[in-house]
C-alpha cells in the first residue's frame, strides 16, 4: 500500500469539522481534487436513504449519520461525466459502497474551490490525486475513531463497503456511526493509499448518475432556468464581422408592439477594456429587446430595423493564461476566397522558425525527390444542441447569475469591472451544459444578460437563436499547412519540412511528432490578422494538424513503398532509440502502442486488401489514439462501415463512459471531416441554421465503433479530446483507398467527393 504524507502544500487542502447532523466534514482543495452535481446519484427507486439533515458546506466530503456519502462537484458538467468519475476516485478510497454515493454539483465559490474550469480534457486529470487523498483521509480518521470507541489498536481496524470492522473481537460500525468522533480527530500525518490492484470501484463501468434526470427531461441545462417575474430577452448583432452599431430606425414602433418591455443599445465592454483569456467577443455593441416571453421577442426582433456601419481597425491587450498579448483587428468586411489566397500566398514565403534539427536545407538541395503537398481546412462552428443562454438578476449591486459556462471565474471579474460591483456580491450558478467543447469557455452572454437585467430592473433569460449563436463568432479557425519531405537516392527520408498557419492563428505543435525521429526538420509557422472572431474548438489546433500530419504520412509511406502503420513505428522506434533534439512533448512509446493495438484490434494486413480503410494517430492533452476507419462508396456517398479506436490515457475510471467519450469524439470527427465548414462573403457568415450548415446525419455515423483501451498503471490523462483529431487523417486516407484520389481540403464531401 502506498503513501502519501500529510505535509506542507497537503496540509492546505485538508480540513475537518462538524455536520449539524453529526457526521463527517472533510475539505479539501480541488484545486488538486474534484467533484459532482445535483443530487445526481438519487431517485426514489434506488439511492440512498438520506440523512435527517444535510448542512450545505461548500468543498467538502459529507459523511451523514446514516453512512451516506455526499460529494459536491465544483467542475461544471456538459456530458464528460465528471460527475459520475470524480466520486469514484474518492469513493475507491474511502471504502465507501458505490450506492451510498450522492453526487451534487456545487456553486461557483473560487475562494473554497479554486479554478472551477471544464477544459483542456484535464478534469479528472488535475483532481485525481486530490480526491484520492481526500478519500483515504476520510477512511484514516474514520478508522481511528473507531479504534478509540472500541479501545483496540488502529492498525486492527479494516473497512469494506462503507463499514469499520474489528476481527478479533467481532465488533462492527457503519461509518455515519462513528462519524462525529472522527470529525473532532487531528488528520493524520500519513495516509495509506490503494493499490492500483486493489481497485474496486476504479475501472469498473458506473452508470451516468445524471441519466434518469436527463432522459425523463428533468431541468437541468441552463435553457430550462425559470424564476418568478422573469422576461425574456434576445440580442440583435452586425450581420457582418468589421460592422458596428450605428442606429435603431424603429425604436418607438418595436418597443410598442405587444409584450414588449424594452428595446435599446448597450456596450458589453467598457472603453478601454483589458479583456481576460475568455473574453473575447465578437460584437460588443448589441441590442437588446426585452418582453413578456419569447415568441412576442422574436416577432419584434423581425421588425426591428438597425443600420450599422464599418467598424474601424484597433490593437486589443489581452491579459490570458500565458500572460499579456495584444491583437491587431483589421477594418474590413471579409470574404474567404480572399482568405485562402493569402494562405496560399503566406504558404509560399519563408515563415517564422520555431524550430530546426540538423540542415534540413542541405538535405533538400541534395535530395533524390521531394514530395510536397499543402492541406487546408475551413472555419468551424460550434453548434452546441443548447444555443447560448444566460439567467441574470441585478438588484443594485448584487449580480444573479445562473447558466452553462465552462469558466465561471473567467466571466466574474469581468461583470464586476463592467457593472462596477465587488466580486463577492457576484452569485454563479452552474447549470448543466448541452454541449461546449469551448464555446462555453467565452461566457459574453452571462455578461449580456446582466447588463439587460440592470437596465430593465427585472430578471431576465437571454436566449440567442440558433441564427445568433452560429454568426457570433469564437469558431474553429481556418488553417493551412504545407509538408515537404526530402528522399534520398537509397529512398530512404532524409529531412522533413512543415510550414503552418492560419486565420487568425497558427496550428503548428512544432515539438509533436515526427519531431524527433528525423535528422534534419524545420518548422516554420505564420498568421493573418482578422476581424472574425476564434476560440477553443474540441482539440485546438490539434483538429487540424493531425489531419494533415496523417495524411502526409500516408502519402509518404506509399511513396517510400511502406505499409503506413510500420512506417510510423519505424520513426516511433527511431524516436524512441536515438531522439532527435531534447524538446518532443511525446512518449513514443505510449505513442506506438495505441498503433500496435489498434493494428491487432482490426486485424490490419490480415485479409484486409478488399477494405477500404484509413489509419491514423496523434498525441494531445497528454494521451494517445489511434484509428483504422473502414469506409466504403454507395450510391456516390461515403458510408463508415467501422472504427476501431485504440486510446491510451492512463488508468481509466468508467471505462463505459469513456468508451462513449470516444464514440462521440470519432462520430463528431466523422462529420466535421465529410460536411463541416464555414464560409464568409462581405464578413456575412454564409450559413446560420442547420438547413445550410452540414451537420453529420444519425444514418451517416459509423456503422461500428470498436473502443479499446492500452493497459495501464499511470495517473489518469485527457479524453475528450484526444479522439477526435486522428479521425480527420483516418477519413483522408480511407477516401483515398475508396476513390484512388487524395483529398487535401477540407471537408472531404464539400469537395464533392464522386465514387
Amino acid at each position: 500500500m502506498s503513501t502519501h504524507s500529510e505535509i506542507n502544500q497537503r496540509r492546505r487542502f485538508l480540513k475537518t469539522g462538524l455536520l449539524g447532523s453529526g457526521g463527517l466534514l472533510l475539505g479539501f482543495n480541488w484545486l488538486t481534487g474534484c467533484t459532482n452535481n445535483t443530487a445526481g446519484h438519487v431517485d426514489a427507486d434506488s439511492g440512498p436513504e438520506l440523512p435527517d439533515t444535510w448542512q450545505d458546506i461548500n468543498a467538502y466530503l459529507k459523511i451523514g449519520n446514516n453512512g451516506t456519502v455526499t460529494i459536491y462537484t465544483p467542475n461544471p458538467e456538459f456530458g464528460q461525466g465528471v460527475m459520475t468519475a470524480m466520486p469514484m476516485i474518492l469513493a475507491e478510497e474511502l471504502d465507501v459502497d458505490w450506492k451510498d454515493v450522492i453526487s451534487e454539483q456545487a456553486p461557483f465559490n473560487a475562494e473554497k474551490f479554486g479554478f472551477q474550469f471544464t477544459g483542456g480534457s484535464r478534469g479528472i486529470m488535475s483532481r485525481w490525486a486530490g480526491l484520492r487523498q481526500a478519500g483515504a483521509t476520510a477512511r484514516q480518521m474514520l478508522i481511528t475513531a473507531a479504534a478509540q470507541q472500541w479501545e483496540v489498536p488502529v492498525n486492527e481496524v479494516s473497512t469494506k463497503a462503507g463499514r469499520l470492522f474489528h476481527s478479533a473481537s467481532d465488533r462492527s460500525a457503519g461509518y455515519g456511526e462513528v462519524a462525529t468522533i472522527a470529525a473532532t480527530l487531528p488528520m493524520p500525518e500519513e495516509v495509506p493509499l490503494k493499490e492500483i490492484k486493489d481497485f474496486s470501484i476504479i475501472g469498473n463501468s458506473k452508470k451516468n448518475v445524471q441519466g434518469r434526470q436527463i432522459v425523463t427531461g428533468h431541468p437541468l441545462f441552463g435553457i430550462d432556468y425559470r424564476k418568478e417575474g422573469m422576461l425574456t430577452a434576445m440580442i440583435v448583432h452586425p450581420p457582418s464581422f468589421g460592422q458596428k452599431f450605428h442606429r435603431i430606425r424603429n425604436l418607438d414602433e418595436v418597443k410598442g408592439m405587444p409584450g414588449i418591455r424594452d428595446v435599446f443599445h448597450f456596450q458589453t465592454y467598457k472603453d478601454g477594456f483589458e479583456k481576460g483569456g475568455f473574453d473575447t467577443n465578437a460584437f460588443p455593441e448589441l441590442v437588446a429587446i426585452v418582453g413578456d416571453s419569447t415568441w412576442p421577442v422574436m416577432k419584434a426582433k423581425k421588425a426591428l430595423l438597425v443600420d450599422w456601419q464599418e467598424q474601424e481597425a484597433f490593437v486589443e491587450s489581452i491579459n490570458g493564461f500565458r500572460g499579456k498579448t495584444t491583437r491587431n483587428v483589421p477594418t474590413g468586411l471579409e470574404n474567404s476566397t480572399d482568405h485562402e489566397s493569402r494562405m496560399k500566398e503566406m504558404a509560399a514565403i519563408p515563415g517564422r522558425e520555431v524550430r530546426k534539427d540538423g540542415d534540413p536545407e542541405r538535405a533538400f538541395q541534395s535530395a533524390t525527390k521531394v514530395l510536397e503537398r499543402s492541406y487546408s481546412a475551413p472555419f468551424l462552428a460550434h453548434n452546441c444542441m443548447e444555443p447560448m443562454n444566460a439567467f441574470a438578476h441585478v438588484e443594485g449591486d448584487k449580480v444573479w447569475i445562473a447558466g452553462p459556462l465552462q469558466a465561471p471565474g473567467m466571466i466574474e471579474p469581468t461583470i464586476a469591472a463592467r457593472m462596477d460591483i465587488p466580486v463577492e456580491n457576484i452569485d454563479i450558478e452552474m447549470t448543466r451544459m448541452g454541449g461546449g467543447f469551448g464555446r462555453r469557455a467565452y461566457s459574453h452572454y452571462m455578461l449580456e444578460a446582466a447588463l439587460i437585467s440592470q437596465q430593465v430592473k427585472a430578471p431576465v433569460q437571454l436566449i440567442y437563436s440558433r441564427e445568433d449563436d452560429m454568426t457570433n463568432g469564437i469558431y474553429r479557425p481556418a488553417y493551412h499547412a504545407t509538408y515537404r519531405a526530402a528522399i534520398d537516392e537509397n529512398g530512404q527520408l532524409t529531412a522533413l519540412h512543415i510550414k503552418a498557419g492560419g486565420v487568425p492563428e497558427s496550428p503548428l505543435f512544432a515539438n509533436r511528432f515526427p519531431a524527433g525521429s528525423v535528422d534534419n526538420y524545420l518548422a516554420e509557422e505564420w498568421s493573418i490578422d482578422s476581424n472574425i472572431t476564434i476560440g477553443a474548438f474540441r482539440a485546438p489546433r490539434s483538429n487540424f494538424m493531425a489531419g494533415a500530419e496523417q495524411a502526409f504520412l500516408d502519402e509518404l509511406a506509399e511513396e517510400l513503398g511502406k505499409d503506413p502503420i510500420d512506417f510510423r513505428l519505424e520513426l516511433l522506434d527511431r524516436a524512441k532509440e536515438n531522439p532527435v533534439g531534447e524538446q518532443n512533448d511525446y512518449d513514443p512509446e505510449r505513442y506506438a502502442g495505441v498503433l500496435k493495438l489498434v493494428r491487432k484490434k482490426s486485424g490490419w494486413g490480415e485479409g484486409d486488401q478488399d477494405l477500404q480503410r484509413g489509419v491514423s494517430a496523434y498525441f494531445c492533452h497528454n494521451s494517445y489514439a489511434a484509428h483504422v476507419l473502414d469506409l466504403k462508396i454507395e450510391d456516390g456517398k461515403p458510408v463508415v462501415q467501422k472504427v476501431t479506436c485504440a486510446i491510451d490515457c492512463g488508468i481509466v475510471v468508467n471505462p463505459d463512459a469513456a468508451a462513449n467519450m470516444a464514440e462521440g469524439g470519432i462520430v463528431d470527427g466523422v462529420g466535421n471531416a465529410l460536411y463541416g465548414e464555414l464560409t464568409f462573403t462581405d464578413g456575412k457568415p454564409d450559413k446560420n441554421n442547420f438547413d445550410t450548415y452540414r451537420m453529420i446525419r444519425m444514418n451517416e455515423a459509423p456503422k461500428e465503433i470498436d473502443v479499446h483501451f492500452v493497459p495501464s498503471e499511470i495517473d489518469p490523462t485527457g479524453l475528450g479530446e484526444p479522439p477526435f483529431p486522428p479521425v480527420f487523417g483516418a477519413m483522408a486516407n480511407a477516401i483515398y483507398k475508396a476513390t484512388g484520389e487524395r483529398r487535401y481540403r477540407q471537408p472531404f464531401w464539400g469537395e464533392g467527393l464522386k465514387g
